[in-house]
């Protein structure tokens, strides 16, 4: 909530520098992968230089292209690379022959996504190529579809499919629902005591036990924000 009462929207952005290697210098998601995180400053000379020739290395495939990882550190010199430079065109042409203006714009949505779904794309459970299209769609309808390639184990082909109905037009919730998924469900594994208390109260209230998690929660967040 903000000061006036208001809901407030979760993030749906990159608030962190870009470049910064929020992700990749977190041991707890990167382990080993973390001592070698490198930051790629857009307004340094030698850093963009070395932003220059990671993104070619990125895209002759020679950088890990099994290594989330490593996949996010070329998403990372890709955005520090047009923000240095100054657009996609200047950024593709800096980093030299076979760099194409689309890669670097694939990538560079890539770094600029928020924390929260980054966060799984390093763990490995939201492949970097199914983060490319969830790149490509704005607001928290790139949350949602995030969410539910997570909760439902959705292919890179469903991904880029619900992503391609959101940009033509359809609401989240018809794209998902077009791959089979209802938006909002999830699985939850809860402790016997409040399953068995749950379950009574819905059974005594006439209601669904979905509806109370979520009164339940929605005024539980609400609070913490």
């Amino acid at each position: 909530m903000s000061d006036d009462g208001s809901e407030t929207p979760p993030p749906t952005d990159r608030e962190s520098p870009v470049g910064a290697p929020v992700i990749r210098g977190d041991p707890s998601l990167t382990g080993d992968h973390a001592e070698r995180a490198v930051a790629f400053d857009p307004d340094d000379p030698e850093s963009l230089e070395l932003a220059a020739e990671t993104v070619a290395a990125f895209a002759e495939n020679t950088a890990g292209a099994d290594d989330n990882v490593l996949m996010l550190r070329g998403a990372a010199a890709c955005a520090a690379l047009v923000r240095g430079e100054g657009s996609y065109k200047a950024a593709a042409e800096r980093a030299g022959e076979g760099v194409t203006v689309p890669f670097i714009r694939k990538w560079s949505r890539v770094h600029d996504l928020p924390q929260s779904i980054r966060r799984h794309v390093a763990r490995g459970e939201i492949a970097p190529t199914a983060a490319k299209h969830i790149a490509r769609v704005d607001g928290t309808a790139r949350l949602h579809l995030a969410w539910a390639t997570l909760d439902h184990g959705l292919t890179v082909r469903e991904v880029r499919s619900a992503a391609s109905a959101v940009n033509e037009g359809a609401d989240v919730e018809r794209a998902l629902a077009s791959q089979g998924v209802t938006l909002g469900e999830m699985t939850l594994e809860l402790p016997p005591e409040v399953y068995c208390e749950l379950r009574r109260r819905a059974s005594l209230e006439d209601r669904q036990p979905g509806g109370i998690v979520g009164e339940t929660l929605a005024g539980s967040l609400a609070d913490q924000s």
